[in-house]
């Protein structure tokens, strides 16, 4: 590996997504990417007891399904990478206990999947490992009884509010070849402007991301244009036109190659306020629907940037405003190589 510029990660051996798996709930299973996830399912408790039972179902799917596809098993895995969103990343740990294999927590908030990515492919790079899968999840009924009310409560959102996914993503990452390779990371930082409200993560996230897609463009001498498509973790339809605005402000035009996943995971007529949000949120956007465009030649390079509000409860009921951050890796196409 070598590094470009401050913050971009460029990896010197072929670094390859050679499997994905997802797994959502109902709500994402009757969005318009219905069609582009592995397993779908119509209850929230997922056949377990409680939520949270739910949300390790969810990764264990998904984890499963992209072991699956390629015939291994969990013994030929070197180390699994993952994170979520309850506290002290309790769905990950306890689906690696179940896992057996060597584990490494990490926490981004929403940006954990590009996160846990980029550090897959510093592993494998480095040859530190040979297999590695990176996974991680959210569940709307666990983050919603952590970071505000019981679904019982019943409270009234506003507008600007986002939907956490319920889902899971995961990825298996090796030098074997295959259609898709992770080129570059770029490491964000963490980016706070003082918002202090939790029921608008768009607006507090937008500068984060921001800050990354710029970093990334200086750091590889790129424009926007040399993407096919950029695309970034939750910021919904608020946080979506802030970075809009933003880019074009420093002279960047996105309007032909620019998406969100919590746009597009959920469509206009669901009951989503904002539009979707949570780790799971891009892990299961990317790792399907964009990891299947690029399979199919649709799309050919791609910048994901996933976005992080790096908050917890305390630290909103004590008044903090909100830290967040951004992690991008680019996706090519091994016909472009």
């Amino acid at each position: 590996m070598k590094r470009k510029g401050k913050q971009t990660w460029c990896f010197e051996n072929n670094i390859y997504i050679t499997s994905t798996g997802t797994a959502v709930g109902p709500l994402e299973g009757k969005g318009p990417l219905s069609d582009q996830f592995d397993k779908v399912f119509d209850s929230l408790y997922c056949g377990e007891v409680n939520w949270e039972k739910a949300e390790q179902r969810l990764m264990t799917e998904a984890i499963n399904s992209c072991l699956q596809k390629v015939n291994k098993s969990k013994g030929e895995i070197d180390v699994l990478l993952a994170g979520d969103l309850l506290n002290q990343n309790v769905t990950s740990s306890y689906v690696a206990r179940e896992m057996e294999i060597p584990f490494l927590g990490v926490f981004a908030a929403c940006s954990t999947i590009t996160e846990s990515l980029a550090l897959a492919s510093v592993l494998v790079d480095g040859g530190y490992a040979t297999d590695v899968l990176a996974a991680t999840s959210s569940h709307n009924a666990t983050a919603e009884r952590q970071f505000r009310y019981p679904t019982e409560f019943g409270g009234q959102k506003p507008a600007t509010a986002t939907f956490t996914v319920t889902g899971a993503g995961a990825a298996y990452i090796s030098k074997e070849k295959a259609n898709i390779k992770i080129s570059e990371a770029t490491i964000g930082r963490v980016i706070d402007l003082g918002m202090k409200n939790p029921y608008d993560m768009g607006s507090a996230m937008a500068p984060a991301a921001f800050d990354t897609i710029i970093a990334h463009l200086n750091d590889t001498n790129r424009e926007v244009t040399d993407y096919d498509l950029i695309v970034t973790g939750d910021l919904s339809r608020v946080g979506s036109s802030i970075i809009k605005g933003l880019l074009e402000e420093h002279g960047h035009d996105v309007q032909a190659n620019y998406a969100d996943c919590g746009l597009m995971v959920f469509g206009p007529g669901q009951p989503t306020f904002a539009g979707g949000s949570g780790c799971a949120c891009p892990a299961v956007v990317t790792l399907g629907h964009l990891v299947n465009e690029m399979k199919n030649g649709t799309l050919r390079r791609l910048l994901v940037v996933a976005t992080g509000a790096l908050l917890n409860p305390t630290m909103i009921q004590q008044k903090e405003s909100i830290p967040c951050i951004a992690h991008g890796i680019v996706l090519e196409s091994t016909a472009t190589s």
